[in-house]
């Protein structure tokens, strides 16, 4: 990783892999950078998840996206998503986590740290953040969250058939997981600070998960909150302050999840109040030369970026990265 390149992309998710793919054909040289794997949030996503989208919604490059489902799911994604990264032969450091981005003369320098301990550093002229939000779950803050017995992160039902599990959340990923433990044989509890399920939550799982609640097949607790998590309990809280101790053998804390964009502290990047970055119409920060495209901008609003929008900020962003280099259009600040 030595030399200068003309953009650093920061993320091998699809908005990274997208940014990537428009950087190579139109003659930038780039290098991405990855902590984890290639796609490494939808390698994290629940082993059997299907997306909410349509094949078409998640292909990039103009590469076609075939499945035998109308919805493709994560194995689906993941075959794609690899074999596209080998017949673009795209430039990917995996393992790779940046730890900081600074302002230098030539543009930026990114400091990395390899999975072996090794670090180093790219120069870039440009940056583009590709991060997403996934591998940042939104921390409860209680006694015995960091036990082993809890998680961030839904996997699949077979290790819990006959424990009683606790799922914190009532969104997507609390219902998804809530019903895929009961079907697996768990005895399944959740414990929901809000009087109701999410209304974002898909229109065709949501009967089935309100029906499992009335007939008794799982069991809600709303506006209650979970306060302490311990070895086989956790103990609720109820909106007049009272608690009482519920069994449980495993937690999944599914409260949601936020970009983690710490390595750019020094950087001074303008937000909105709802925690949003300042970005231009081309995902342009306030920061001349540094771009982010997809969710990792939108910390409030990680709701509405997904991959099937986020990664067309890819191609915009690039589009601009082309002009200002090959008009000679120097940073500013």
């Amino acid at each position: 990783m030595s030399g200068l390149v003309d953009v650093a992309i920061i993320g091998a998710g699809p908005v990274g892999l997208a940014a990537a793919i428009a950087c190579k054909r139109a003659g930038l040289s780039y290098v991405v950078l990855e902590k984890g794997c290639v796609v490494n949030a939808i390698f994290e996503y629940p082993t059997y998840m299907s997306f909410f989208t349509t094949a078409p919604e998640l292909e990039i490059g103009n590469h076609p996206m075939v499945t035998g489902h109308d919805k493709p799911d994560r194995r689906d994604a993941l075959m794609y998503y690899r074999l596209v990264t080998q017949r673009e032969a795209l430039n990917v450091e995996q393992y790779t986590e940046v730890t900081a981005v600074h302002a230098a003369p030539a543009g930026f320098t990114v400091q990395v740290e390899k999975r072996d301990g090794n670090s180093g550093v790219v120069e870039a002229r440009r940056v583009v953040v590709a991060t997403g939000y996934y591998d940042n779950p939104m921390a409860l803050g209680i006694p015995g969250e960091d036990s082993d017995n809890v998680s961030h992160y839904y996997t699949e039902a077979h290790p819990f058939m006959g424990l009683n599990v606790t799922v914190i959340g009532a969104g997507n990923s609390a219902a998804d997981a809530a019903l895929d433990l009961w079907r697996g044989g768990a005895n399944v509890t959740m414990v929901v600070r809000a009087p109701e399920l999410k209304p974002t939550i898909k229109y065709w799982v949501r009967p089935d998960l309100e029906n499992r609640i009335k007939e008794g097949s799982i069991t809600a607790h709303f506006n209650s909150q979970v306060v302490e998590i311990h070895p086989d309990l956790v103990r609720v809280q109820r909106q007049d302050g009272t608690t009482w101790d519920l069994p449980t053998h495993f937690t999944f804390a599914l409260t949601g999840y936020r970009p983690d964009l710490s390595f750019l502290s020094g950087l001074g990047l303008a937000q909105h109040p709802d925690e949003c970055l300042v970005l231009s119409d081309h995902y342009e920060s306030s920061v001349p030369g540094l771009f982010v495209a997809g969710s990792a901008g939108f910390a409030g609003k990680t709701n509405q970026v997904f991959i099937e929008n986020g990664r067309f900020h890819a191609d915009v962003a690039v589009a601009e990265i082309t002009r200002q280099l090959g008009s000679g259009v120097l940073r500013q600040g």
